[in-house]
């Protein structure tokens, strides 16, 4: 039997849909596939995400909202690579996660594609974007 491999990112203080949210509303051909929300009880806060998957450019993730205070978050270490087919999607895919992030690489030619950006999202999630 053959398994798959996913991304899974981990959200402290409930920020798992607003960031599915996010980030399926920026990629194109993305969506929501499914969401688990924690029960009165429970123990996660009532109505965050217990598990959820995503889809972005037909790549699966799946996110959680963690009902543990961790003293770590995303690092750069691991991102998300998107390769872009248009210097127009690439701008505006790179404005649009830059929104309240941090750019790490800014929009050049470094030499090894055409033009490469790589920033930190406002959720601290880490995306590298290329045109080759």
């Amino acid at each position: 039997m053959m398994g798959k491999v996913i991304p899974f990112l981990m959200f402290q203080d409930g920020k798992a849909e607003e960031a599915m949210n996010y980030y399926t509303s920026v990629v194109a051909d993305s969506k929501i596939t499914n969401i688990i929300r924690y029960g009165a009880n429970e123990s996660g806060d009532e109505g965050t995400v217990m598990q959820a998957t995503f889809s972005l450019k037909g790549q699966e993730f799946m996110c959680i909202d963690s009902n543990i205070k961790h003293e770590f978050s995303f690092t750069p270490s691991f991102s998300i690579y998107i390769t872009c087919e248009t210097e127009a999607e690439l701008d505006e895919l790179y404005q649009r996660l830059l929104d309240s992030g941090q750019a790490l690489m800014p929009l050049d030619d470094y030499g090894f594609s055409k033009k490469f950006g790589w920033i930190n999202d406002r959720f601290g999630v880490s995306w590298q974007l290329n045109l080759p």
